[in-house]
């Protein structure tokens, strides 16, 4: 059965918010973070209200209430991605802190000099930067995986530059700058026959495309609550058990001991020994609450319709007078970067605002990117499934605008 927009978009109550001088919002910046659900809101909302405690070390009703309800959303979560167990659910504040937890716990204990970690030229810089300061520290080089025109990985080079060196790949699964969603099932193939983990951000992807951890073989897993129309503040590393297993803490402090004296520490069972201290309770369960939101409108009905939005909106782009696409690839998601000639893409972004029309410019944290292409900064217009054709068309509409006002 497909989407019911118009239902859906009831849930958002931002979607009917004003943008500039008064206008209709319409909201293409889904790629830096999305609404959120009144079923969301009313569940954090409700727990600030009527269940605020903290967590795990309470004896009194209020803090098992919250306890159960944290814990239960960390169940929802390993159902969602179907990890094998509770354990490999790690709580973090988001993708980024779940990268830099890993390059500490994981590449920093366990890469020498000479090993080689692997990315992808697409990289958020949250994907980068750890792994340079781990770099740094243990001697391991880094190694860039090619990308093409169109935004899509080179498979080839990447087979290429694998070898028995090779201790980490780490690659985006949905480019957050060009919308390319790479073919990491074949990927992780690839690196484990190297013998190397691999590491999938999934900052985007995650409400992209359903995600099978077991299915896809893959070792850790990133990804963030508030791009899944959850709250901030919010993230989950998934790794396999065994490997969290041998990984030392990221951080000490409570909750992630079970005993101290001042000689010695004995930390806790996974998945307590990487969450340290008290975590964004009500935050974690409203991320629940956004993935059992996701699950009642179905995969199949989110997927197909975000397909129809990327051709209609390809096509509609195409037609623009100066436009200039960047991230043609094959398979993507409802993510359009572009330039618009003699136009900085910060004048597109401040004159298409006065339509009330909200995008992203800049170098979306993909400087890389934006070097291999010869700009400095795109325009990014950003969809989901609670946006319309209707809403693409006085996008486009707005873009003409502002290429008159520039001719």
């Amino acid at each position: 059965m497909a989407l019911n927009i118009e239902c859906v978009r009831k849930d958002f109550p931002n979607l009917s918010a004003r943008g500039r001088d008064d206008k209709p919002l319409i909201y293409f910046d889904n790629a830096a973070t999305t609404f959120k659900p009144c079923q969301v809101i009313s569940q954090t909302h409700n727990h600030y209200c009527h269940r605020t405690a903290n967590i795990h070390r309470g004896v009194h009703y209020l803090s098992e209430v919250a306890t159960a309800e944290y814990e239960s959303a960390r169940d929802k979560v390993r159902r969602f991605i179907n990890a094998k167990s509770l354990s490999e659910i790690i709580f973090t504040k988001g993708a980024t802190e779940s990268l830099n937890l890993l390059a500490q716990s994981y590449g920093r204990h366990f890469l020498k000099p000479g090993d080689e970690i692997l990315l992808s030229m697409m990289e958020h810089h949250a994907n980068i930067v750890p792994w340079q300061m781990i770099r740094d520290i243990t001697g391991c080089v880094i190694k860039v995986i090619p990308i093409n025109d169109k935004g899509e990985i080179i498979l080839e080079e990447y087979r290429r530059l694998l070898s028995d060196r090779t201790k980490i790949v780490s690659v985006v699964h949905v480019s957050n700058s060009l919308g390319s969603v790479n073919p990491v099932a074949g990927m992780i193939r690839d690196a484990h026959a190297f013998g190397a983990v691999f590491v999938l951000d999934s900052a985007q992807g995650i409400s992209h495309e359903p995600i099978d951890v077991q299915s896809l073989d893959v070792d850790f897993c990133v990804f963030s609550g508030h791009k899944l129309f959850g709250p901030t503040g919010v993230g989950v590393l998934y790794g396999k058990e065994d490997l969290l297993e041998l990984m030392p803490p990221y951080q000490g402090g409570g909750d992630m001991i079970l005993s101290v004296t001042f000689d010695k520490t004995i930390y806790n069972r996974l998945p307590h020994k990487f969450e340290a201290g008290t975590p964004n309770v009500a935050g974690v369960i409203g991320f629940g609450t956004a993935i059992d939101y996701v699950n009642s409108l179905g995969w199949s009905d989110i997927t197909e319709y975000k397909k129809e939005l990327v051709r209609y909106g390809t096509g509609l782009l195409q037609k623009v007078e100066g436009i200039r696409l960047i991230g043609t690839a094959a398979n993507k998601a409802p993510i359009f970067s572009f330039v618009l000639d003699g136009i900085h893409a910060h004048d597109v972004g401040t004159l298409i605002d006065r339509e009330g029309v909200a995008i992203r410019t800049g170098h979306h944290c993909t400087q890389p990117v934006m070097k291999f292409f010869g700009l400095a900064a795109t325009s990014r217009a950003s969809l989901t499934f609670y946006n319309t054709k209707e809403e693409l068309d006085i996008f486009v509409a707005a873009l003409r605008k502002v290429i008159g006002v520039f001719q």
